[in-house]
Formats: structure tokens, sequence, C-alpha cells
């Protein structure tokens, strides 16, 4: 049935109908407002999970309304309606996620696991009592303190393949901390939230029956249509890019030659996955009992050269970005660029390194059923269009879901013959 308008939205306080034991229980979810946690609603619910979300209200927004803004892209998408979770009001740097009593009440009553989605990506903060530290540690914390106290016995936790840090060689799925060095303070505090995690399943003093953690590597944006609505990773060195055309006459560089000006390594690799891809194989897991209490790295089989990713600039921009004019007086050239957008640019160095080996056992053993889509060219520049044509978030892309948004990857691999 397609989205019509008068839906109504849903309540920002669970609903006070009496337990019905017969009931299936539902998974309650954080982060949901992001590129993946609204991936993984759509999945979810088209799996048939009843659904919880704790959201936090926007400035504009009530956490009851970010939410059905979701649920109708995915309506005007798929064509057909969904059934709505049930939202929370709460903000996860609270004591208990800010869930009054009669919220953790319900909560305890109606659900059974956890998927903890939410994350800060701050790459730099020295201090702990801000971003990303808020809410990768203390957002954690408040996470497994909630879990605690309604009875929660089963944590799914959202966390990444960098917390190797600056490693080399051949990273296993089962390591944490090895006393690696890191590459910035995102991934500082992804570890001590994965430890967190880790710490509360333990045998002795932990409180947890498993814990079960997903590390993707860089989400992209949908492999069928190139959908996204967050702007990091792949888009970083695109946007750059992009800007750097506004300012200089096409053909006086290049997209190679931009990464070699951020210190980037052509021959080097980096690891880039589909957000559909990464969802599916999270769905299938939570929805799998045996699955639980394990590492999986959802990373790409077939990482991407960065001489491949500077040709993806070149070609994107050169095909999507608008040209700055040869008489413009304000025209600058690549020296121009470095000398004003340094602090960016050492930042864009330190996230564009070579990346190891992800070792991908356990990921293969449960989700071997669905391969990763090749990131080949073609796919990537559907990714570079949507971000340029969406102005890189400042034009909403829950506005076009009609026209841009993906199928989710179970239907279609059902269709495939795959699932």
């Amino acid at each position: 049935m397609p989205y019509a308008p008068g839906f109504p939205i849903p309540p920002s306080s669970p609903p006070r109908a009496p337990l019905n034991a017969a009931a299936p229980k539902s998974l309650l979810i954080t982060g949901v407002t992001g590129l993946l946690g609204a991936t993984l609603i759509r999945d979810l619910l088209l799996d048939g999970r009843s659904l919880a979300v704790v959201v936090r209200r926007s400035r504009k927004q009530s956490a009851a309304a970010r939410v059905e803004a979701i649920m109708v892209h995915w309506e005007k998408t798929l064509g057909k309606r969904l059934p709505r979770p049930t939202v929370l009001e709460g903000d996860l740097t609270r004591p208990l996620c800010g869930l009054d009593a009669d919220a953790r009440r319900w909560v305890g009553e109606h659900c059974d696991e956890l998927l903890n989605n939410a994350a800060s990506l701050t790459f730099r903060g020295s201090d702990r009592a801000e971003e990303p530290w808020r809410t990768n540690v203390t957002g954690i914390s408040q996470v497994l303190a909630l879990a605690r106290e309604t009875g929660l016995r089963h944590v799914h936790h959202v966390s990444t393949a960098y917390v190797c840090g600056l490693r080399s060689g051949l990273v296993m799925e089962d390591d944490l901390d090895v006393g690696q060095p890191f590459g910035n303070d995102y991934e500082r505090t992804k570890v001590e939230g994965e430890k967190l995690v880790r710490a509360a399943a333990e045998p002795a003093g932990g409180f947890l029956d498993t814990a079960t953690v997903y590390r993707p590597s860089i989400i992209v944006g949908d492999s069928s249509t190139g959908w996204t609505s967050t702007y990091h990773g792949l888009f970083a060195g695109l946007r750059l890019g992009h800007t750097l055309l506004t300012k200089v006459t096409k053909g006086t560089t290049s997209g190679p030659a931009l990464l070699g000006l951020i210190g980037v390594a052509l021959h080097d690799t980096k690891n880039f996955v589909p957000v559909d891809w990464v969802s599916a194989v999270i769905a299938h897991a939570v929805q799998t009992p045996s699955a639980r209490g394990t590492t999986y790295h959802l990373t790409h089989p077939e990482p991407l050269l960065m001489d491949m990713v500077g040709r993806l600039i070149q070609q994107a921009v050169e095909s999507y970005s608008q040209d700055a004019s040869p008489d413009d007086p304000d025209l600058c050239d690549e020296q121009w660029f470095a000398d004003n957008l340094g602090t960016q640019l050492d930042i864009y160095k330190s996230y564009l390194r070579n990346d190891p080996t992800f070792d991908r056992s356990h990921t293969a053993a449960i989700a071997g059923h669905l391969p990763c889509p090749p990131l080949d060219m073609p796919t990537l520049m559907k990714m570079a269009k949507f971000a340029i044509d969406h102005e890189f978030g400042r034009k909403s892309p829950w506005l076009a879901a009609a026209e841009t948004s993906p199928a989710p990857m179970q239907a279609r691999r059902a269709s495939e013959g795959i699932r």
C-alpha cells in the first residue's frame, strides 16, 4: 500500500496497553536516524521484526517526527505501508539513556534484545566530556546500564573495523586491544566502547548472556542506486575535489593529484562497504540466534586502490560538478587549496591511510549467502552523482525518496534467487 497523507505519527512515549505474553518481543535500537540505522529499520521491519527505537529530539523535530520522516521515505520507496516502531524519546549521553521509569518499565516488558548503532564520527577530541567520547564511551555505558536495569540479556553493538588503529598485516575478528597505536580519537573511543560491551558479557562479573559485535569498514551509499543520507568516508575526498573544481580551471588538476596533495599513496588500498550489504548482514545476524556472541568484520573482500578513488573523484567532478569560469578573478591553484585547508587535509590524510587485511571468517560463516556487491566504477559514480546532486547534505535525501531510494538488499537477493 503506498503511503498516503494522514498516517498517524506514533507517540513519543510507549503505549500503556497491557503486555500480551504471546506477542513477539521487540528489538530495541539506538542510532536509527543515520544512514545505517535508517536502513536497518527498513530491513528488520521487512523481516517481520517488531522494533522499538531510542531517538533524541532535534532542534526542529520531536523524536517521533524524525522517525516518521524515515518511515515515509521507505513507504514511498517500497510502495507499501510499514509497521511503525515504538518511539522512545531519549538521549544516550544521559543516565539510562534519558528514559523515565515508565519507559524503562515498558522496555523491560516488551523488549528482549538491544542493538546499539549510535556513534559519533568526530575524529579528534581530547576532552572526554565532549565528542567522540561522549557518545562512543559514555553513551555505551548508559546503553549497558539500561540493558542491565531492564533485564535485556542479549546486546548487539556496531563498532568499526578501525579499532585496529594503525596496525598492518592481517587483523583477526577476535583481535581488539593488542597495544596498537591509533590514528585518531575516534578509533580510541571505539576500542574503549567495545571493551565495555565485551566486559558486560564476561562470565565473571558480566550480566549479558551474549554480546555480538559488528565491525564495518567505511560505509558508503546503496550499491544499487547510490542513495545515502550522510557524507563521510569516500565522500570526504569527493567533496574536496568538488570544492577544488569551483576554484580552479578544469584540466589544471586531477583526482589522483589531489590525493597526492593530501599525502595519500595511490598504491594504498581502502576498504569501503555499501550500506545495503552491511544492513542485510546485521539484520540476518540479529534474526539468527546461533550468530550471537561473535565479532564480525563487515568489510569488503576487494578493497579499493586509492588510484581508483582518485580517478573516481576526477571523473565525478568533471561529469557532475559546476566548473569554475576561466575569467573568475577568484580563481586559485592547488597550492592555495593546500595552504587554506591544511587542517582538513591533515585529517583526511590520517583517514585515507593504507588499510590492513581484515579477516572475514566469522562473517563468511553466517552470511555467505549475502555476497558483498562489487564497488566498480559505475557503482561508485552513482554514489558520487547522488552526493553532488544533493550538495553533500544541503538537500535532504528524504525528500527525494520516491525517485532515488533503493529497494532493500533482501528483496533484490530474493528476486535474484540468492536468498
